[in-house]
């Protein structure tokens, strides 16, 4: 079996000293599961009960005749009972392997249990992080919806009926059926859940599934949340169907009819349950999974592995708890619990108010994580935050980490209020608070040093030896006030700066004369337009060639840059008028407003040759119409090239260059210290290759 990067170690069990840790486990476990079951709002985070669950499991394995009656490892949904309602067929948990090593083994059970013969085949699907629940259709008519509860029975929350996507009121065929599968949150409807909770003076959820759950057993609510449900498995014998084909199918069959059935699967999602012959193949599916989890609509925890044949489920069998035949591999958890201690105050270079929660250092997706982003003053209050609130703090991929939710539950009594700054935290002056992001009544003003250090920075006009202490000197002596007034400065006037002599002088004269003949690309992203940056700079200038045809253009024509929709693009138009000054300084002062190559379209019939011609030129590019996505530090004819500088690149090439690998990328150039990306891209099949093969492909353009 192939080796997995990620996820790969295993979950470390609690060490529990004697039999009094162990009850005291137990006490935990169980209370963490009546929350996780109940309400959604457990104080332990998933990572941590496993960590519990696992130490509970090897303390009872050393001492089989002193297991608690109560124990969780001994009952399904941690022994919850929730509703009167009974299941038909239990509603049973998963066992979890953590590891590669693991799920080998496991695999060799199930082998075992059928009397050595392989598994005719494996299905894989995502371990969705939700909320399980079935739903009785009678004569394709949905008439009820039961939670799992302890597994045996559950409670009747069909007064959530029409609130759930994926869970039509009439079926596409007239079939009796039980379907079982998992109600989460997209995270729009999260979004929605909580602008509708705060609206009607309701604490936020602090996550996902908690809103799943809370959401799904409230019944007198004035007003109603939307969420998905997605099938997973169907009771298929003859007793509890009317369709009396289900029992043949195998497992990647029967969520492809229930589909068909229209009900809500992962069939169409990067995700979609796969059949798989060799165990082989399952892990490089897991490891896919794992690799696509950032990129998801929907939040999972794992992937599940399943015998796909119906007679090998039979013959392996099942347990009191879980079935044998079926596993769960958990993923290195995306979010933790932890401690709101402060929240700091910062001003972006626009004069942007940003507050950052620091927090007690907690490990992430193998992150220690102590700062996370908190949006905006309006975002902390829609979310109800308070200093020492114990919170939920989601990382995954490469995402900045943030602070969904506090939960509530765990609150003391001694938490604090966040007070919110009366004044710009840098300059003293009034706060703009018409938006929900707040801004510093000077705005980029407020933030001048900061705007001129980010314009001339290498990303962007790339002015080697202009460095903070050299903008502050300038600022403070009055000699600038934005960046465009580097370009009328004089040698005699750099020679007013403390330690800056004649050689100093003249190469950063040379720098600022350099600068300007950079591309429009660069002098865009020096201006630090809102919502933009290196990458999409490149694609406005390479979209109008100008910026006088930037400036010109309005939200309607913006919106046809790839990357700029219906929201961004009035922001850039204000934007750019806000900025006009300082584009007027620019273009007097003899700064570029050109892009280099750039050819503008042809429309008319007339010009249908030329387009053509273009078009194929375009074509012969190395790179044309391809994603490409670059990593790590650049070597061979490369080495030292830029992030921005490698976007020029590739664009030059034919190319879209791109920060994040997905299913739509084509090629990503691994550098040195490649990290996650590379493990990404190998995780889904992405070509990869090393910085002097690229220089070899696009050859004709380095020379």
């Amino acid at each position: 079996m192939s080796s997995m990067t990620k996820p790969s170690a295993a979950v470390p069990a609690v060490d529990l000293a004697d039999e009094a840790a162990y009850l005291d486990a137990v006490a935990q476990a169980r209370q963490a599961a009546d929350a996780y079951y109940g309400s959604g709002e457990s104080g332990l985070d998933d990572e941590s009960y496993d960590q519990l669950l696992r130490g509970i499991t090897a303390w009872e394995d050393a001492n089989p005749g002193q297991v608690a009656a109560d124990s969780p490892s001994q009952q399904i949904g941690g022994g919850v009972a929730l509703g009167d309602v009974q299941h038909a067929v239990p509603m049973l948990s998963l066992g979890n392997v953590f590891s590669d090593e693991e799920l080998t083994v496991w695999a060799a059970s199930v082998e075992r249990r059928l009397g050595g013969e392989a598994v005719a085949g494996w299905a894989v699907e995502p371990k969705l992080d939700g909320v399980a629940l079935a739903a009785r259709y009678s004569k394709g008519r949905l008439v009820q919806l039961v939670t799992r509860g302890d597994g045996t029975t559950g409670e009747d929350v069909s007064h959530a009926i029409g609130d759930i996507t994926g869970l039509p009121a009439q079926l596409t065929e007239p079939v009796t059926i039980e379907v079982r599968g998992e109600v989460l949150m997209t995270e729009a409807q999260f979004a929605a859940a909580n602008e509708q909770r705060t609206a009607h003076g309701a604490t936020v959820f602090a996550n996902r599934r908690n809103a799943s759950s809370g959401s799904l057993r409230a019944k007198d609510r004035a007003y109603r949340i939307e969420q998905t449900f997605l099938a997973y498995a169907a009771l298929t014998d003859p007793e509890h169907t009317d369709d009396l084909t289900l029992a043949a199918l195998t497992h990647t069959q029967l969520v492809a009819r229930l589909g068909a059935l229209g009900l809500g699967t992962t069939a169409g999602t990067p995700v979609a349950t796969e059949a798989y012959a060799t165990l082989e193949q399952v892990a490089d599916r897991v490891r896919e999974i794992g690799a696509l989890r950032s990129e998801l609509d929907f939040e999972l925890d794992g992937a599940v592995i399943k015998a796909d044949s119906p007679a090998d489920q039979e013959r392996a069998g099942t347990g009191s708890r879980t079935p044998h035949w079926a596993t769960a591999f958990k993923f290195p958890a995306a979010q933790k619990i932890t401690v709101l201690r402060a929240v700091e105050w910062s001003v972006g270079r626009t004069g942007v108010i940003a507050p950052r929660a620091v927090l007690d250092p907690v490990d992430v997706a193998g992150t220690t994580i102590t700062y996370a982003t908190l949006h905006n003053p309006a975002d902390i209050t829609r979310r109800g935050l308070m200093l020492g609130d114990h919170v939920v703090v989601y990382r995954a991929g490469e995402v900045i980490p943030r602070v969904e939710g506090a939960v509530a539950g765990q609150r003391t009594g001694d938490e604090q209020p966040i007070v919110f700054p009366e004044r710009c935290p840098r300059c003293g002056a009034d706060i703009d608070r018409s938006q929900e992001r707040w801004r510093c009544e000077r705005g980029r003003a407020c933030g001048q040093v900061e705007a001129i250090r980010y314009a001339v920075a290498r990303d962007a006009l790339d002015i080697d030896g202009l460095g903070e202490k050299i903008v502050v000197q300038l600022v403070d002596k009055g000699l600038i006030e934005d960046f465009a007034d580097l370009f009328t400065l004089t040698r005699d006037q750099l020679l007013t700066l403390d330690r800056m002599g004649d050689r100093s002088a003249d190469n950063l004269m040379a720098a600022i004369e350099t600068a300007k003949t950079k591309p429009l690309n660069r002098v865009f992203c020096a201006l630090g337009v809102l919502g933009t940056g290196r990458s999409m700079s490149l694609r406005i200038a390479a979209h109008f060639g100008s910026l006088q045809a930037i400036r010109d253009a309005d939200a309607v024509a913006l919106e046809q840059v790839d990357g700029i929709g219906n929201e961004k693009a009035p922001v850039v138009v204000a934007e750019l008028a806000d900025l006009a000054p300082l584009v007027d300084k620019l273009v007097a002062a003899g700064v570029n407003m050109e892009q280099p190559g750039f050819v503008p379209p042809t429309a008319t019939d007339a010009d249908a040759d030329s387009k053509t011609t273009a078009d194929a030129t375009a074509s012969a590019l190395p790179l044309a119409g391809l994603t490409v996505v670059v990593t790590g530090a650049m070597t061979g004819p490369l080495a030292e090239r830029s992030r921005t500088e490698m976007t020029e690149l590739i664009s030059a090439a034919g190319g879209r260059a791109s920060s994040s690998v997905s299913s739509r990328t084509h090629l990503v150039v691994a550098g040195e210290n490649a990290g996650s990306k590379l493990a990404r891209a190998q995780a889904l099949g992405i070509e990869t290759i090393t910085p002097e093969e690229l220089a070899q492909r696009l050859a004709a353009l380095l020379e």
